[in-house]
């Protein structure tokens, strides 16, 4: 079973299905776990890590600046095919944290992942409508992992 904490690089079997540039680095054992399924599942055209910029305003500093997706992903069910941006994230980083009275440097950080993400998330959505895509956050539920 993949832990969150594994990194290194993945050694794509498939590689006509691999359309990203470089080398293949998952940076959590869950990312391992999602390349594994791009790269042996049927109905996988094509997938690439780490290949899509997407402009999006840091909330705390204003700045303009860049989110990048950990995967896209182009798949073929029943003829029709569909691209999803996918992005892989702990169901605690997904969930707004829940107000504590005394604010320690954790729950402090919390908050301010939470709300970058969600700035994130919204200019991918976008991104994805522009384009017919699909914006997708996968957790440890979704990816079958405890």
């Amino acid at each position: 079973m993949a832990n969150n904490y594994s990194q290194g690089l993945y050694t794509v079997l498939n590689p006509e299905k691999y359309v990203g540039k470089g080398s293949t680095k998952y940076r959590s054992g869950w990312e391992l776990t999602f390349m594994r399924f791009c790269d042996n599942h049927p109905s996988v055209v094509s997938w690439a890590s780490e290949c899509v910029r997407i402009p999006y305003k840091n909330p705390f500093t204003g700045k303009d600046t860049y989110y990048v997706p950990d995967f896209l992903v182009t798949y073929q069910v029943n003829g029709v095919r569909k691209a999803e941006l996918i992005e892989i994230k702990p169901k605690k980083q997904c969930v707004e944290p829940k107000v504590q009275k005394r604010k320690t440097r954790g729950y402090v950080y919390e908050v301010c992942e939470y709300a970058k993400n969600q700035a994130k998330w919204k200019a991918a959505k976008e991104f994805c409508e522009d384009r017919q895509w699909e914006f997708k956050v996968l957790t440890e539920d979704e990816l079958g992992i405890r």
